[in-house]
């Protein structure tokens, strides 16, 4: 059975690529001095999983893959693997990064500058041009030449929190200004840039790690809407677009009248999202990529056998990590083989992936000698400049929703002694040593000036000592009017995360009935900061003061309680989907 659609013609000249006919003349004579199975191994973007550079090594030898999407490690480490790999390689990899709040994505002492969140809460997008150059100076310090980003989902429903933060907002023009910001700052930078996740997340409140995702807008919504961001970011050249196992029932039954409802799949394997609505009707003309192919969202709906072929045949150019290499490898052969994966799609997908490594003039690089920077480099991690622009988006994000009872400014002139609550995600393992977070801000706290006494929630109570005795004095409320005398304020931090466990991460205390839950609220004044997710008024709306900082890092904390302490103003601007479409969030 041929499932791949007839060849679509490749222009290389033109948008995104840019080649002159030297690059073009090198794709093609790579393209065809290849064997059968180098050119099904460019279709592939591995992953250093094991961190074991070696088995890194043999699987760029052996299976001739087009991209790798690394772990992240300290940045000298790095750079030192991605010059072992790109000398491994006859054609150049594509060495990719998650880069969507900064330098950070890329490497593990990278500089965190903020979220999508935040970038959308500053006024103006400049922030978000800085998270794009920063990630574009630091990645390339180390080698790395695309970033998946930047997020153009849009986040239509307050429930959904795989993309609440990695969003830049509710309102099309926010996601579009910012991500066309974001991408100038890559480009900039010299890496390639990858808009992500069509057809669109944020819709929907479930979450495609674990199941097939679902974009339901009517065709007019989506046009005015996710279609207005992708024409625009295409029409303005962008690069690359990663694809999502999302579904658009709407439009697969535009293209494809009659489609039973058990025939929609993901745009990772239906075609006529990939090649009617983005190839055709949109005119895009770079590289298609699938998410990872190790998601609920693409592995529920068809045989993995079935799976590897069909998302090439459908029109996505390459496919984003082995389950297991030997075999996933030998499934695109043999579709290749059982014409499900077409010679015309095969090749079409070829020339976009060298025509991406050739925009990016990584074959000259290679013939250089400079496809990873000199050491040198290195020293723009972490720089002064750039710890400054972090320092300056923090100063811009931050995001007083609310302070009905005019309890701020709270001091340590006029609120001395606090009480710190800190509610975090349940802990992973049976190793579980603390959250370094709360270190962190008893540390920024007492720096201000307070006296801070951290609470010892159930998870606290169970590391120390495991014992039956914890359940109930994590249960254990106390004294209503000793608490009253010996605290002035309480600062209440929220950080709660979540990753492919469950379809919406929820506010969740150490235990049932646990005396963190904000008892406390009407006895001494109380300041909530959400660490994370923006949304947390739904499960906290007794919190008569709130505040999104968007992230834990250091810089963030610290400037976070300045504010509070009205030492510093609040810049940043929150639209109504904070309020969760309840009237109690706003009291």
């Amino acid at each position: 059975m041929t499932v791949g659609l007839k060849r679509k013609t490749v222009d290389l000249k033109a948008k995104p690529f840019y080649l002159k006919e030297e690059a073009i003349r090198w794709v093609q004579d790579t393209i065809q001095g290849m064997t059968l199975e180098e050119k099904v191994g460019q279709l592939f973007i591995g992953c250093s999983e094991s961190g074991d550079v070696s088995e890194t090594l043999d699987l760029v030898r052996d299976y001739h893959i087009g991209g790798i999407r690394y772990m992240n490690k300290p940045a000298s480490e790095l750079r030192e693997e991605h010059v072992q790999l790109q000398s491994a390689t006859k054609v150049p990899l594509l060495i990719a990064a998650n880069c969507d709040s900064g330098g950070d994505g890329a490497m593990s002492d990278g500089t965190y500058i903020a979220t999508a969140a935040a970038c959308g809460a500053t006024d103006g997008t400049e922030t978000s041009y800085h998270v794009g150059q920063v990630s574009g100076r630091e990645g390339s310090a180390i080698g790395c030449n695309w970033t998946f980003g930047p997020v153009a989902d849009i986040l239509f429903n307050w429930r959904n929190t795989i993309v609440n933060t990695r969003a830049y907002g509710d309102e099309v023009a926010a996601v579009l200004g910012n991500a066309r910001a974001y991408i100038k700052g890559v480009n900039e930078s010299g890496m390639a840039a990858c808009a992500k996740h069509f057809p669109g997340d944020g819709v929907e409140e479930r979450d495609q790690h674990l199941i097939m995702g679902l974009n339901d807008l009517s065709i007019e919504t989506w046009d005015k809407s996710f279609g207005k961001v992708y024409q625009e970011l295409i029409d303005d050249g962008l690069q690359s677009i990663m694809v999502g196992h999302i579904a658009m029932p709407d439009y697969s039954r535009k293209f494809r009248p009659g489609i039973r409802d058990e025939d929609i799949l993901p745009a990772t394997l239906a075609p006529e999202l990939l090649q009617d609505l983005l190839r055709d009707q949109l005119g895009f003309n770079g590289l298609l990529m699938t998410d990872a192919s190790h998601m609920a969202g693409m592995t529920s709906q068809l045989p993995r056998s079935e799976q590897v072929p069909r998302a090439i045949a459908a029109g996505c150019d390459m496919f984003l990590y082995f389950n297991v290499v030997a075999e996933d490898f030998q499934y695109m052969l043999d579709g290749y083989k059982a014409g499900i994966l077409t010679e015309e799609r095969l090749q079409e997908a070829l020339e976009r992936i060298l025509g991406l490594k050739a925009s990016l003039r990584l074959h000259e690089k290679q013939t250089e000698g400079n496809l990873v920077p000199p050491v040198e480099g290195l020293a723009v991690i972490g720089s002064e400049e750039h710890l400054r622009l972090a320092k300056e988006a923090a100063a811009a994000s931050i995001t007083l929703l609310k302070d009905t009872k005019n309890q701020l400014p709270i001091s340590p002139e006029t609120h001395k002694r606090v009480r710190l609550y800190y509610v975090n995600a349940a802990p992973q393992s049976r190793d579980y040593q603390s959250d370094p977070i709360k270190k962190l801000l008893v540390e920024e706290l007492e720096a201000a000036g307070f006296e801070v006494d951290p609470y010892e929630n159930y998870y606290d109570l169970e590391q120390k000592e495991s014992k039956f005795e914890n359940m109930i004095t994590a249960t254990t409320v106390g004294s209503v009017e000793e608490f009253k005398a010996k605290y002035d304020a309480v600062f209440y931090f929220v950080h709660m995360k979540g990753y492919a466990q469950e379809n919406v991460v929820r506010l969740s205390y150490s235990t049932g009935h646990a005396a963190e839950i904000p008892w406390f609220c009407p006895e001494v004044p109380t300041v909530g900061i959400s660490l994370n997710y923006t949304t947390h008024l739904n499960d906290l709306p007794m919190m008569r003061t709130f505040v999104n900082a968007y992230a834990p890092t250091r810089a963030v904390i610290r400037e976070t309680i300045q504010k509070i302490a009205g030492k510093a103003a609040f810049n940043g601007t929150a639209n109504s989907i904070v309020f969760c479409d309840r009237w109690d969030t706003r009291l």
